[in-house]
C-alpha cells in the first residue's frame, strides 16, 4: 500500500489506503499517531494544500505552539507575531500580543511597525505611550515606525515629544534615524527645526540632501535649493529627478531643462521616473524635439515597455500636438487590461494603462478634437475598461466646449452609475458643463446637491450665470456668497464684471472693480480690465473707456482695443471708432479679428471705399479671416454649417425651408439688414448674401429635424451679428420655439420674440 506524507512545521498528515493520520512531531520526533474518519478528509485535504503550496497559516502554528510547550518560548511567539502582521490580521496579532506576559523591545516593535504599516496613527501613539510605561527601551526601528506616523498625521506635537525623548534618554540616532526627524518636520511645515536639526547631524547621506533640496522647492525658495543641490558631494538619481521635478513644479520649466542637460552631462542614468519628469517637461514646455529625443532614450534603455513611461510618451505627443504618433503607442496598450469586476486595481501595468488611454482622451481635446475624444471615451465604456476621474472631467469639458448636452447629461449618467461621490472637483466641471450647454436649471440642480461648496463651486455657478446673461442673479450669488463668510478670488470677480458687462450694469461693475483691489488685494488681470473696457463701452461711455485704458497702462494688450471697437461700431462713432482701429492694427498687424471689427464697422456705415482698403490691406499682410461656423448636434452626430454651405446632405431642403421662412418672418416685421454685408452691392443681393449665414442654415436644419416641444441648441465660433439676432428672435415668436444660441462671448435664449440678453450684447 502506498503512503503519502505532508510535512508541516510541528506535524505531519499521512495517508494510508482511504485513512488519514495526524502525526504530531515535537523536536522532530514522532511522540503519537490519530487516525482520522474518513469523513474528515474534506478538511484535510485543505491542510494537504496549504502545508504543500507553503507555510501553514498562522493560527494552526499558533495552535500547535501552545499543545507542544513551545509558546512559553519569547523568540518563538515574536515569530508568531510576525506572521500575524504579515498576514494583515492585526486583531489576532493584538490578541497575541496582550496574552505576552513579558515582553522585549522586539515585542512592542513588531507590533508597532505592523500598526504603522497599516497607517493605524493612533494604536501606534498609543502602543507607544504604553512601552515607555512598561519601561522597555524603544530602539532605532520602534522610533521609525513611530516618526513614520507623526509624518502621516502631521502630528508636530508627539513627533518633538519624541525628539525630544531621544534627546533626554541620549539615543543614538543614525542618519536614517536623522531623516526620519526630517520628513516629520517638514511635513509638518516646522521649516525652521528641519533647518537646524540638519545643520546639527553628525551624519548626512544623499537622502538627507534630498529631502532638504525638495523641501526649499516646495516652499518657494529656488535659489536655496539650487545651491544646495551644487554644493551635495554626490548626486544619485534621485538627486536629480527632485531637482528637476521642483523646478518644473514651482513654474521654472526652463530651468528645470537646463538641470536635466546637467545630468546628462554628469553621466547619471536614466531611471524610468526620471523619463516620466522629463518627458512632462517636454510637454509642458511643448518642445517635440526634446520628446523625440527622450523617446529614442527610453526604447535604447530599455524602458519602452514600462506603462507609466508609455503614458508620459502618449500625453507628451499629445500636448505637443502629433495625437498621430500618441495613437500609435496607444496601440500596444490592450483596452482588456482592466474591466469592471476584477478584484482591485493593484499592478502598475494596470494604473498606467488607464492613465494612458486618459491621456489619449485628453489629448484629442486639448489639440480641439473633440469628436474623436468622445468617441475614444465611448471605446473605453464600451469595451467595460475603468475609467478615472481625470479622464471623466475631461470628457465633461469637452462636452462644455463643443455644447453636446445630451452627451454631457450622458456622462453625468455614468459617473453616478459607477458609484462615484460629485465631489466639489466634478462638480464644478458639471456646473460649467451645463452652463455652457445651456441648461442653466442643469447647473443649479448640480450646485444645490453639494452641501457647503467651496469658493470653486461659487464661483462656477456665478460665471454659469454671468454666461447666460443672468447678471443679476449672478451678482445676488456673489453677495450671498460674502455673506456666508467664503472669501472670492480673481475667477469669481471676473465672473460678476462679466455678469455687470453682460447686463449693462455700469454702477455694480464698478463698483466690485473697487472691492477686489482695495478690500481683497487682488491686482487684476488682462481680463478684468478686458471687462471693465467692455463694461464701459457697451455702456455709451467711450470717453470714460480711453481714459481707463490709459490710466491702467493697457494699450498694449489686443483684447482690450477689440473690446473698445465693438463698442463704437454698437453706438456708431465712427469718428472714436477709426481712431481705436488705428491703435488696434498697431498692436495686433496679424489678428484677423482686428480687420473684421474695423470692415464690419465701415460696411455698416456704407464707407465701402475704407472696407475695401481694410480688405486689401488684409491680402497684403497675409491674413486670413476666420470663417463664421455653426454647430448643432442631432443624436450623436455634430453637423457643421459655414455660410453659403452646400456640401450638407439635405442643403435643398434647407434653403428651400430658409426661403420660405424668411418671406413667412417679412410678414410679421422682420427685415434683412443688407448693410452688415461687407461688399458693396445692390441692397437685394445684400439680403441674399446675409440671409444663408450659417447659424439661419444651422437653425433651419434643427427645425426641420426635430421635435416641436424640443429647444434648438446652436454653437456659433463668433459674436452673432445684428441680422441673425434678429432673425432667431422672430422664429421664436413665428414658431413657437425655443432657440438657444451660444456664440464667442455668452448665451441667447430665444423664446416668444424676445431673448435673455435684452439686445445688448
Amino acid at each position: 500500500m502506498k503512503a503519502l506524507t505532508f510535512m508541516g512545521l510541528g506535524s505531519c498528515y499521512r495517508i494510508y489506503g482511504n485513512h488519514v493520520y495526524l502525526v504530531l512531531v515535537t523536536n522532530y520526533r514522532i511522540t503519537t499517531t490519530i487516525p482520522f474518519h474518513p469523513r474528515y478528509r474534506q478538511s484535510c485535504s485543505f491542510f494537504r494544500s496549504t502545508i504543500s503550496n507553503g507555510p501553514p497559516p498562522p493560527g494552526i502554528l499558533h495552535a500547535l505552539s501552545v499543545k507542544n510547550g513551545s509558546f512559553q518560548t519569547l523568540n518563538w511567539v515574536n515569530h508568531l507575531l510576525t506572521l500575524y502582521a504579515k498576514s494583515n490580521n492585526m486583531g489576532h496579532a493584538q490578541k497575541l500580543f496582550d496574552e505576552i506576559p513579558l515582553k522585549n523591545t522586539h515585542t512592542w516593535t513588531i507590533l508597532i511597525s505592523s500598526f504603522a504599516r497599516a497607517g493605524s496613527s493612533e494604536m501606534v501613539f498609543n502602543l507607544f505611550r504604553e512601552m515607555q510605561a512598561k519601561g522597555a527601551c524603544p530602539n532605532q526601528y520602534t522610533l521609525s515606525s513611530v516618526y513614520k506616523c507623526c509624518s502621516f498625521d502631521s502630528n508636530l506635537q508627539f513627533g518633538k515629544g519624541v525628539h525630544a525623548w531621544m534627546l533626554r534618554h541620549g539615543v543614538d540616532v543614525d542618519v536614517v534615524l536623522g531623516n526620519s526627524a526630517l520628513d516629520v518636520y517638514l511635513k509638518c511645515n516646522a521649516f525652521q527645526y528641519a533647518e537646524r536639526l540638519f545643520e546639527l547631524m553628525d551624519e548626512r547621506d544623499v537622502v538627507s540632501w534630498n529631502i532638504m533640496i525638495g523641501a526649499y522647492l516646495r516652499f518657494g525658495d529656488v535659489e536655496k535649493s539650487l545651491d544646495m543641490f551644487r554644493s551635495l558631494p554626490c548626486k544619485d538619481v534621485v538627486s536629480w529627478n527632485t531637482i528637476v521635478d521642483g523646478l518644473m513644479q514651482c513654474g521654472y520649466e526652463r530651468r528645470a531643462l537646463e538641470q536635466l542637460h546637467c545630468m546628462v552631462e554628469y553621466g547619471t542614468e536614466f531611471s524610468d521616473v526620471t523619463f516620466s519628469i522629463a518627458l512632462i517637461l517636454a510637454s509642458s514646455l511643448s518642445v517635440l524635439e526634446l520628446g523625440r529625443q527622450l523617446h529614442g532614450m527610453v526604447l535604447k534603455r530599455g524602458f519602452g515597455s514600462d506603462g507609466f513611461t508609455r503614458s508620459s510618451l502618449v500625453e507628451m505627443y499629445c500636448k505637443c500636438g502629433r495625437i498621430d504618433k500618441a495613437s500609435i503607442i496607444l496601440r500596444d496598450v490592450p483596452l482588456d487590461f482592466r474591466r469592471k469586476g476584477n478584484v482591485g486595481v493593484t499592478s502598475k501595468e494596470t494604473k498606467a494603462g488607464i492613465v494612458s488611454w486618459g491621456s489619449m482622451v485628453s489629448g484629442y481635446v486639448w489639440n480641439g478634437k473633440y469628436e474623436d475624444g468622445l468617441k475614444a471615451f465611448r471605446l473605453m465604456v464600451r469595451e467595460l475598461v475603468v475609467v478615472d476621474i481625470r479622464t471623466v472631467t475631461t470628457v465633461i469639458s469637452a462636452c462644455a466646449n463643443v455644447g453636446i448636452l445630451d452627451f454631457g447629461r450622458h456622462i453625468h449618467a455614468y459617473f453616478q452609475k459607477i458609484g462615484h461621490r460629485v465631489d466639489a472637483y466634478v462638480g464644478s466641471s458639471l456646473i460649467d458643463m451645463y452652463s455652457k450647454c445651456g441648461s442653466l436649471d442643469g447647473a443649479w440642480m448640480i450646485f444645490r446637491q453639494i452641501n457647503e461648496p467651496n469658493v470653486i463651486l461659487w464661483t462656477s455657478m456665478i460665471s454659469g450665470c454671468s454666461l447666460q446673461g443672468q447678471g443679476r442673479q449672478a451678482i445676488s450669488l456673489f453677495e450671498e456668497m460674502l455673506n456666508q463668510g467664503i472669501r472670492p478670488n480673481e475667477v469669481t470677480f471676473l465672473g460678476v464684471l462679466n455678469a455687470c458687462s453682460h447686463a449693462g450694469l455700469l454702477d455694480e461693475g464698478c463698483k466690485y472693480f473697487r472691492m477686489m483691489k482695495d478690500a481683497y488685494c487682488i491686482n487684476p488681470g488682462v481680463e478684468h480690465c478686458t471687462s471693465m473696457v467692455d463694461l464701459y463701452g457697451r455702456a455709451g461711455c467711450l470717453t470714460e473707456t480711453k481714459n481707463f485704458i490709459f490710466e491702467n497702462g493697457l494699450s498694449h494688450l489686443t483684447s482690450v482695443w477689440k473690446s473698445f471697437l465693438s463698442s463704437c461700431r454698437l453706438h456708431k462713432n465712427v469718428e472714436m471708432g477709426k481712431w481705436v482701429s488705428d491703435m488696434l492694427l498697431q498692436v495686433a498687424p496679424s489678428d484677423p479679428g482686428s480687420y473684421v471689427l474695423l470692415s464690419n464697422m465701415c460696411a455698416s456705415n456704407h464707407s465701402w471705399d475704407e472696407a475695401a482698403r481694410v480688405r486689401s490691406l488684409m491680402h497684403q499682410r497675409g491674413v486670413k479671416k476666420q470663417p463664421g461656423q455653426s454647430w448643432i448636434q442631432l443624436k450623436d452626430q455634430i453637423h457643421t454649417f459655414v455660410m453659403g454651405d452646400r456640401s450638407h446632405h439635405q442643403d435643398k431642403e434647407i434653403y428651400s425651408y430658409l426661403d420660405t421662412l424668411i418671406g413667412r418672418l417679412k410678414e410679421i416685421g422682420y427685415s434683412p439688414d443688407a448693410k452688415l454685408v461687407m461688399q458693396d452691392v445692390e441692397e437685394e443681393q445684400g439680403e441674399v448674401l446675409i440671409s444663408h449665414h450659417s447659424e439661419k442654415l444651422a437653425v433651419v436644419f434643427g427645425i426641420i429635424n426635430t421635435a416641436h416641444r424640443l429647444p434648438i441648441r446652436i454653437i456659433k465660433n463668433l459674436r452673432i451679428c445684428t441680422d441673425c439676432h434678429n432673425f432667431i428672435k422672430h422664429v421664436s415668436q413665428l414658431l413657437d420655439r425655443e432657440i438657444i444660441v451660444r456664440d464667442i462671448h455668452r448665451y441667447h435664449h430665444f423664446n416668444h420674440g424676445s431673448c435673455s440678453c435684452e439686445d445688448y450684447w
